[in-house]
């Protein structure tokens, strides 16, 4: 959400500026329209990429990292999204209705985590093993079940591998939804936190309200 309001920011600044430009540099000073439209192209990327450095910036300074982090984080959440392309790419080559299920439970944790860390990079540093290994194993594991389902092969050992693989990307899946809870452990802590306020502040606020009560009664005696 915050990328799309970002870019439609851009848009608002960039293009008025770069039609504005253009038109001067026609009407105001007779430049060839076509050395006109290059220079508003110029001036619109320009700016454009000038505005996305600036919102990065701020967004990075919010967080608390330095520009080599966020572009790392970048660059790992990239890689990702590559991985699961390749993930979903395997929802028709899987014929178990199971391994659908646990495909489909896969790609959704995976989608959830790459959300909060889009909009929260600092959380990044929470879910590494999410990144360095769990969704690798994920792909992987999900790339040989579709290879072993296809074989014209029935026998029983074919099976037992079948079932094996099925198990341990249940075991993965166990291991992604540990992930989330990772990242979503600090704002469940904040929210206890917020709780435990209200709680306390309404509990020394009833006394008061209740005197408060008996007053109004005492008076209407």
């Amino acid at each position: 959400m915050k990328e799309i309001k970002n870019f439609f920011i851009r848009q608002t600044i960039s293009t008025p500026i770069s039609i504005a430009t253009w038109l001067y540099l026609i009407l105001g000073t007779g430049l060839n329209i076509f050395a006109a439209t290059g220079l508003g192209i110029a001036l619109y990327l320009g700016s454009t990429f000038t505005i996305k450095q600036i919102q990065i910036t701020s967004t990075i300074k919010k967080v608390g990292l330095n520009r080599s982090e966020y572009n790392y984080i970048n660059g790992q959440m990239n890689d990702a999204k590559q991985k699961l392309k390749r993930l979903n790419s395997y929802y028709g080559k899987v014929r178990s209705v199971q391994a659908f299920k646990q495909l489909h439970e896969i790609n959704t944790i995976s989608r959830r985590i790459l959300g909060i860390i889009r909009t929260n990079p600092e959380k990044f540093y929470h879910a590494e093993n999410f990144f360095y290994a769990h969704l690798d194993s994920a792909v992987e594991l999900t790339s040989k079940y579709s290879i072993l389902v296809n074989q014209p092969l029935k026998d029983k050992e074919l099976q037992i591998a079948l079932q094996n693989t099925r198990n341990t990307l249940a075991d993965v899946n166990q291991q992604l939804e540990q992930d989330l809870r990772n990242l979503l452990a600090s704002d469940m802590e904040r929210l206890q936190m917020e709780l435990d306020f209200v709680d306390v502040t309404m509990n020394k606020n009833k006394p008061l309200l209740e005197m408060e009560g008996d007053d109004t009664t005492n008076d209407r005696k």
